[in-house]
């Protein structure tokens, strides 16, 4: 199973919004075959593992590794459990179950009705974690949610500032805002808050690393962003959360959200529905603390510069796990981890 993990990592930026899987597949103590999911839309883990395998009669007395549940309906390619099936396949032994409805043990009790031996939850964390983001939208219903800042070492994201015209405090070093464009690469969506829009004029695009830029979202009740601003350029797909009735434009959507009621549940949903798998919040504090007092958070990278401001905006306050501590150019970055991914384990 731990070679199943490895292979499936393979996949990682291809896949989505599919999960990762390896298979590995073996015969009188010797792997004969092994495959990954290369691609969204193409052939699944358990089918390349299987045409990896040269003497195919040796399958009828194989045993298949994945880390995944094999699927059992028609998406973009037939279910792998019917093709377990056709090739004889006697034992399976699988990493986690698929918590997508359509399958969701569905891909088990097939295999066990045709009389394939199935064991489950071998390295199931490990298989689990693999999958974070898809096992979150799956379970929760929402994006897997990292939350960044950069701090000062005093506690400060940026000094008070009333427009504009005052540039930001830049706490974050080269090499560490390259790690941050590179985490953009990775999300489906980015999203700022009003006044971080108003007063930095962001463009929340990749430019340091390569990769697409995801869907850029940021809330702005009353529509007070100027037209002239990057995140309304149009030059990335962009969604604006807003109380206001307004006229889409090219690349640019209007989404009107009830501000009397907590908003957050409802871009969450939002996000949901547009199959917006994960999601980084990038400030500012008022935002960034909203998510946190309502659990609405999976990681957490956090920043230290060895500067101190005195004074300013403070950081958010939050509690959860330290996981890993790094250092980059004279910069700590520390990653918090929830404890959402482990009560979704069963």
């Amino acid at each position: 199973m731990a070679r199943c993990i490895e292979i499936a990592r393979n996949g990682e930026g291809f896949t989505a919004p599919n999960p990762m899987v390896g298979a590995v597949i073996i015969y009188k103590g010797e792997i004969i075959g092994e495959g990954f999911h290369r691609k969204w839309g193409g052939p699944h883990a358990e089918v390349n593992a299987i045409a990896s395998v040269k003497n195919e009669s040796q399958l009828c007395d194989s045993m298949l590794y994945v880390s995944l549940e094999p699927c059992s309906h028609y998406g973009k390619t037939p279910p792998c459990a019917n093709l377990i099936i056709e090739k004889h396949i006697p034992n399976v032994v699988v990493g986690c179950l698929d918590p997508f409805p359509e399958v969701s043990g569905r891909g088990v009790r097939m295999l066990q009705n045709a009389g394939v031996k199935v064991v489950t939850g071998v390295m199931q964390k490990e298989a689990f974690a693999l999958n974070k983001t898809f096992m979150t939208f799956q379970i929760l219903k929402r994006p897997y949610i990292y939350l960044k800042w950069a701090e000062s070492a005093d506690g400060f994201i940026d000094i008070h500032r009333n427009d504009a015209s005052q540039p930001p405090v830049i706490l974050s070093s080269p090499e560490t805002m390259r790690t941050v464009h590179h985490m953009r690469s990775k999300v489906a969506a980015v999203l700022v808050g009003t006044y971080t829009a108003l007063l930095d004029n962001p463009s929340l695009t990749v430019r340091h690393w390569t990769g697409d830029t995801p869907v850029r979202l940021f809330i702005d009740r009353t529509l007070r962003i100027p037209s002239h601003y990057h995140l309304l350029d149009g030059s990335v797909k962009t969604i604006v959360f807003t109380e206001k009735d307004a006229t889409d434009l090219p690349n640019i959507e209007f989404q009107k959200l009830d501000f009397k009621q907590n908003i957050l549940p409802q871009i969450m949903q939002q996000l949901y529905q547009r199959n917006l798998n994960s999601l980084l919040v990038e400030g500012g504090t008022i935002l960034l603390q909203s998510f946190i007092n309502a659990n609405l958070w999976d990681e957490i990278r956090k920043e230290i510069a060895p500067v101190s401001l005195g004074s300013g905006v403070k950081a958010p306050n939050f509690k959860g796990s330290l996981k890993k501590v790094e250092l980059n150019s004279n910069q700590m970055i520390q990653t918090f981890e929830s404890d959402n991914h482990l009560a979704m384990v069963k």
